[in-house]
């Protein structure tokens, strides 16, 4: 063993003698520190890989590099989405939580080595140039992804507004990849916006859980109270394309619509991580119907809300079967401003379902479709009232036939959005049923 090779032994033994003093080696669930045996032979190959790279490789590497490409290999091994954040990357991902961030606006993970597409955020370049849910990229300008970490992608797609960049995708169902050059932006993601479809009937869209998701939720119904004369006959939850996000945004939005019951658990190795949400009263639409969507694309928090909805029978899940991400993340902060993004739990739905890899079955399924609006010739179509000697109507004047029609420039709702307008089909069946058992 040479001199850096034993330095270096030193020094990782030094580390494990700290930590068996101050007690962090504690084994969970125990009272007493049940020190495991250190793992010598391996720590000894690991100093002589360091030695070898350090003395032999083509080009000098700086210490402090080759330490934390170790981390973040370690890190990187267990799972998609555990990550070593340096000091620029934790930044970001703060930022990323209060809502105002620079990039492209797509939520990623890795799958075989490549950038997969969990969901490109509304209103942001991603979104508009076409990049969809499932999305494999598989190059960042000239740069193949095969073998790059999920950080080093990031960082490459982040970028100062205004410049661009060309994503080289792969997607189902197509016979060559797809080349997409989007402009960076500074990416200010609305999380919650909403609208009347009918009057009567509401729409409530969530793009990503953020710190006051639930907040503005209820601001936007009370407004959507407002715009139908308090007469709100039920809603259409959209989290479709939802990333997840803040998990207590995640639960507060679910609490909205219980007056009670389990939300969510968690279940890890450490006390910390096993925790129980439950609802608070009351329902903030005092149990209007409620539909939610969701897709491939709707991932962790949005599986949660999506999940506990459906356990307590309090909505309808209606579209695909949603992402499966049923992991939880933890952020430990370190002493030189960067910290470790760790998987320490799983997502339980209330009755026990796990999301992990499986992800929320809809309750009714409904593919993403395109519609063509076929135009009606009224000239070749014949009524009753075209008849010869047909009898007329007693119930007083007769409704024009283009009263009830939509102006002709506005596109149907089941041409712009099928699943949507399947949604408030079955919404306005709900609320009939409602108002019939009285």
């Amino acid at each position: 063993m040479n001199k850096v090779e034993r330095f270096f032994l030193f020094a990782v033994l030094l580390g494990f003698c700290i930590q068996i003093v101050t007690g962090q080696s504690e084994s969970p669930g125990t009272g007493t520190a049940e020190i495991d045996a250190l793992p010598l032979d391996e720590i000894r190959t690991f100093t002589e890989v360091f030695a070898k790279v350090k003395n032999d490789y083509v080009v000098e590497i700086d210490d402090k590099k080759l330490l934390e490409n170790a981390i973040r290999g370690m890190l990187e091994g267990l799972d998609p989405h555990s990550a070593y954040l340096d000091k620029e990357s934790y930044k970001e991902l703060q930022e990323g939580t209060t809502g105002e961030f620079g990039g492209l606006g797509i939520e990623v993970g890795m799958e075989n080595g490549f950038i997969k597409v969990i969901a490109p955020i509304d209103d942001t370049p991603a979104q508009r140039a076409g990049i969809q849910s499932g999305d494999l990229i598989t190059r960042l300008d000239d740069t193949p992804v095969k073998g790059m970490s999920l950080d080093d992608a990031v960082s490459l797609m982040r970028g100062k507004p205004g410049t661009d960049i060309t994503l080289t995708v792969m997607r189902e169902n197509e016979d060559k990849p797809l080349v997409f050059t989007i402009t960076r932006d500074i990416i200010t993601v609305q999380s919650v916006k909403s609208r009347t479809l009918e009057p009567g009937f509401g729409y409530i869209r969530i793009s990503h859980f953020q710190a006051h998701t639930a907040e503005d939720m209820q601001r936007n119904i009370d407004s959507l109270r407002k715009e139908n004369n308090d007469a709100l006959k039920g809603l259409i939850l959209d989290l479709r394309n939802n990333p997840g996000g803040v998990l207590n945004a995640a639960v507060d939005v679910a609490d909205q619509f219980l007056d009670k019951g389990l939300i969510v658990y968690t279940e890890g190795r450490i006390k910390d991580s096993r925790l129980k949400f439950n609802a608070k009263p009351a329902d903030l639409l005092n149990q209007s119907p409620l539909v939610v969507l969701v897709n491939s694309g709707s991932a962790s928090a949005s599986e949660i809300v999506a999940g506990a909805l459906q356990d307590h029978k309090r909505a309808v899940i209606m579209g695909e079967r949603t992402f499966g991400k049923g992991s939880v993340q933890t952020i430990l902060p370190m002493a030189n401003e960067a910290a470790l993004k760790l998987t320490t739990a799983r997502y339980y739905t209330p009755s026990g379902r796990s999301i992990q890899a499986e992800g929320i079955m809809p309750d009714i399924i409904i593919e993403n479709i395109t519609l063509a609006n076929i135009e009606k010739d009224s000239a070749h179509i014949i009524k009753e009232a075209d008849l010869s000697g047909h009898l007329e109507n007693d119930n007083g004047s007769p409704v024009a036939d283009d009263a009830n029609k939509p102006k002709e420039e506005e596109t149907p709702l089941s041409v712009k959005d099928y699943q949507l307008y399947e949604a408030l089909n079955v919404l306005k069946g709900l609320v009939l049923q409602q108002k019939k058992l009285g």
